[in-house]
């Protein structure tokens, strides 16, 4: 499954991963109608949802720089006439970002772009277009379109630290031995020293990794049944797992390891990671999951659906972490910890894997020192929730084994691989 994967350079075409216009969605239970504004998706030869590609971001929140000699964004909004469209994907321009007229999504992307000096390949011709609904399916194009239409590279700071509206500020406060502060929501700010910030680069970097939200956008074909909700979740599954292997790529040390380790890794821990990822979205949710920001299913849905006992084995996940106080940090590495600690009997290189494992367990280990030195015992409890994951994880997917085995419900090749990978053994 790994060849789908920029590894290989092939990048599947179509992407949906958040609506065209979010502020205005509605959100949906699996029972409600989904919006017509999203257009119809393309369908597969079996009748079902065709399976959409995505990409890597790290999903960040960016502001403008100020560059000197462009023109103020006060000063475009105060122009007269009509709105100007962005240059790069034809959106409604939100200012003059780089020297050129453009949305705030391809002034992110071409920040992100920059900053994180990203090297981008398009799996067809290099002519592929670039509008508002489809500037998401190719990295390469878009930022081709980027530089053609003028956008100065030498606009962007590249003094910042990656991880959008989790940067570290850079003032000192010297009351307090070089304390730096972090932008974190309010009830996650912490203060945090200089050295540690240098010291640990894993965090942060898997910070900047994590995708950006999903968006589920039940198909407005389809009748609302049980059919319908466990075809929307196996879509969004499917599309989940590029972005996770995406994800996977990035993590400090996966993309040395062989081809065939990684795909071992991948296909041991898949499962734990999407579960992981609903979880972490589900904690400022009443006793319902989240398993996008536009699909939320409580009990009662769960029981209509059939999905009653998973919903609750994963309740119980999301109680347990609330419980703790999991903190964004603490949920990335536990992510790239649980993509580590593969079971899988059959790894070709068993230390570079370690390594990995070490990396990753020492990162948890070195920010819970940092930010919760009056709880030692705070790591060991986030990795003992660990079995239990991996526990909920095989009844997911035995449940969707027996989906699969019913024949009625579309799935698409990469989820349905990672399935058969789980439920045959390993060559």
């Amino acid at each position: 499954f790994l060849d789908m994967m920029p590894i290989s350079g092939h990048c599947p075409a179509f992407i949906k991963a958040e609506p065209a216009s979010p502020a205005s969605m509605m959100q949906h239970s699996p029972e409600g109608s989904s919006s017509d504004s999203y257009g119809s998706v393309p369908r597969s030869d079996r009748g079902g949802v065709a399976s959409p590609g995505s990409y890597h971001t790290s999903g960040v929140d960016l502001r403008s720089d100020s560059v000197p000699g462009l023109q103020a964004k006060s000063e475009f909004e105060a122009s007269s006439g009509p709105k100007r469209m962005c240059l790069v994907c034809g959106d409604i321009a939100s200012g003059f970002h780089y020297g050129v007229a453009s949305c705030e999504a391809c002034k992110a992307f071409f920040k992100r772009t920059i900053q994180g000096s990203i090297e981008y390949t398009c799996p067809a011709s290099s002519e592929c277009e670039i509008t508002k609904r489809r500037r998401k399916s190719c990295q390469a194009c878009r930022f081709t379109k980027c530089i053609k239409v003028g956008m100065l590279r030498e606009g962007v700071r590249l003094d910042r630290v990656r991880g959008g509206r989790q940067k570290y500020k850079r003032t000192i406060d010297s009351d307090s031995n070089s304390y730096l502060n972090m932008q974190l929501p309010q009830t996650h700010k912490r203060i945090r020293t200089e050295s540690y910030i240098v010291e640990n680069k894993v965090v942060s970097h898997l910070l900047g990794a994590e995708p950006e939200k999903v968006y589920a956008m039940p198909d407005p074909a389809l009748p609302d049944n049980d059919i319908k909700a466990l075809t929307t979740l196996c879509d969004l599954a499917d599309r989940e797992l590029v972005l996770n292997i995406g994800w996977a790529k990035h993590l400090p040390g996966f993309s040395s390891l062989s081809l065939p380790d990684q795909m071992r890794l991948l296909q041991s821990a898949w499962m734990e990671i999407l579960i992981l990822r609903v979880v972490f979205r589900s904690l400022d949710a009443q006793d319902s999951l989240v398993f996008a920001e536009d699909y939320v299913m409580d009990a009662e849905q769960a029981k209509r659906t059939g999905l009653l006992e998973l919903h609750t084995a994963i309740l119980q996940l999301v109680r347990k972490y609330r419980a703790i106080g999991l903190e964004k940090e603490e949920f990335v590495t536990l992510k790239a910890i649980a993509l580590a600690n593969s079971d899988s009997m059959h790894i070709e290189d068993i230390e570079a894997v370690q390594r990995l494992q070490d990396c990753v367990h020492e990162a948890l280990q070195d920010y819970e020192r940092h930010h919760h030195g009056d709880d030692p015992r705070r790591a060991g409890k986030l990795i003992m929730t660990l079995p239990l994951l991996r526990q909920t994880s095989a009844k997911a997917v035995q449940y969707f084994c027996s989906i699969k085995q019913d024949g009625r419900v579309p799935m698409h090749k990469l989820f349905l691989e990672l399935l058969e990978a789980n439920t045959q053994p390993s060559p």
